[in-house]
């Protein structure tokens, strides 16, 4: 990375919301080192690929990516370059790689705030877990958590950015502390009290790792500067797949987990995650799953066909057909639409309080009501605005919504629930 240096940089960013934390600390870095950011690549004189290869269509995307690439001046980081470098020289044999470990140890700034009013905390990094088709625990390793103080300076760095939505990211959020003797609900609080007006959204979560921490944490997220958002991958309906990809819980104790944060936090909204097409999926465990999504209901679904990732225990099994993996994805993903089109349905006409993160594209943008859903706004905004806002139409994974009121938050009382200002 020390080459790079007083040029003009275009970076792609790829993957999950932690990759995106990555390339805010390295755009920080590049800065520091005389780089000029640019937004288009025929203007660069370097880019920079930061990689996900999470699922076969994903690597096959970055591939071309870097294949277009070649002949230019290209680095190349993500996860890729830790389990996937020779694929990376085969495509680029010019290209030079910058290792996510890299990009940590020479971050030394104070907060990594991203479009509008979106701050991204890296709370750990690595995880805990041994799931069979995962190739992502090679890429960043055994769990590393980042101590509480540091993630609350950070969140206070970020708030007086006026970052009013703050991401805690993670390969494994709850993961968070296992290896430091400590536990997310702790962070939780901990960060809520930070002076600022914005909410802390928690990232993807591990059934696994939740179990453990359920109460104390379904309890954190009923406080008001919490988004009462929870992402929680089931991946299965069946017992024997989650078995054979060694994900440490059952189908009863998930649906435990669930009805206990809609018990303790009633407008929790859940979002959760199937693989279809596991080598080891028979006709009855899809039918499983297939009844385990019409049982929890959940508001948000990202259903994956199942791909092969190198190096990793299920890649040795037999694969199914794609065929019948297309056809399971289709199924389910009609499902959930249907469902979403029925929760959707009944809060059209309803007010909701929301705030603005984003700008979108033709004059709207994204508010972000306490449960998480996208309610995309026309109007002119700025981030960290609290709105009261009429829902007046669906769009399946978002809603449409018409301002009636404009307010500022402050927060009071023990649950920091939020008071409005006028």
């Amino acid at each position: 990375m020390d080459r790079l240096t007083d040029q003009r940089v275009y970076i792609e960013t790829y993957g999950c919301t932690y990759n995106h934390g990555d390339t805010l600390k390295l755009m920080d870095i590049l800065k520091g080192q005389g780089c000029t950011l640019v937004d288009d690549p025929d203007e660069a004189d370097t880019v920079v690929i930061n990689t996900c290869t999470v699922i076969g269509w994903t690597e096959r995307h970055m591939l071309r990516r870097i294949r277009a690439c070649s002949g230019r001046t290209l680095y190349v980081t993500g996860c890729m370059p830790v389990v996937q470098r020779e694929e990376i020289l085969a495509a680029a044999p010019e290209a030079r790689v910058i290792l996510p470990d890299e990009i940590e140890r020479r971050f030394s700034g104070r907060c990594t705030k991203g479009k509008d009013g979106i701050g991204i905390v890296q709370v750990a990094a690595g995880c805990v877990g041994r799931c069979a088709y995962c190739i992502t625990r090679f890429a960043r390793g055994p769990l590393r958590s980042r101590s509480m103080e540091e993630i609350c300076r950070e969140v206070g760095a970020l708030a007086e950015e006026g970052a009013c939505e703050v991401q805690f990211t993670a390969q494994d959020v709850s993961a968070w502390g296992m290896d430091i003797d400590e536990a997310l609900p702790d962070l939780v609080r901990a960060a809520s009290a930070v002076p600022g007006n914005f909410r802390v959204r928690l990232g993807m979560m591990n059934p696994a790792t939740v179990r453990r921490i359920l109460v104390p944490l379904a309890e954190a997220c009923r406080d008001g500067k919490v988004f009462s958002f929870l992402h929680l991958p089931v991946q299965s309906g069946s017992d024997a797949v989650l078995a054979g990809m060694a994900r440490g819980y059952t189908v009863a104790e998930y649906e435990g987990m669930v009805a206990t944060f809609r018990e303790v936090c009633p407008d929790v909204r859940i979002c959760t995650d199937f693989i279809v097409g596991y080598p080891t999926e028979t006709e009855e465990d899809f039918a499983a799953t297939f009844a385990l999504l019409r049982r929890v209901r959940p508001e948000k679904v990202n259903v994956t066909r199942y791909s092969p990732r190198p190096g990793t225990a299920a890649a040795a099994l037999k694969a199914q057909p794609e065929r019948i993996a297309k056809e399971r994805s289709r199924l389910l993903d009609a499902a959930t639409k249907a469902i979403y089109a029925e929760q959707n349905a009944g809060l059209v006409g309803t007010t909701v309080e929301a705030v603005v993160t984003a700008r979108k594209k033709g004059g709207s943008w994204v508010a972000r009501d306490r449960a998480y859903r996208e309610v995309v706004v026309p109007g002119d905004f700025r981030p960290g605005e609290w709105l009261s806002v009429e829902i007046t139409g669906n769009r399946t994974v978002y809603l449409t919504g018409v301002p009636k009121d404009r307010s500022t938050p402050s927060y009071t009382g023990a649950d920091n629930q939020i008071v409005r200002k006028r």
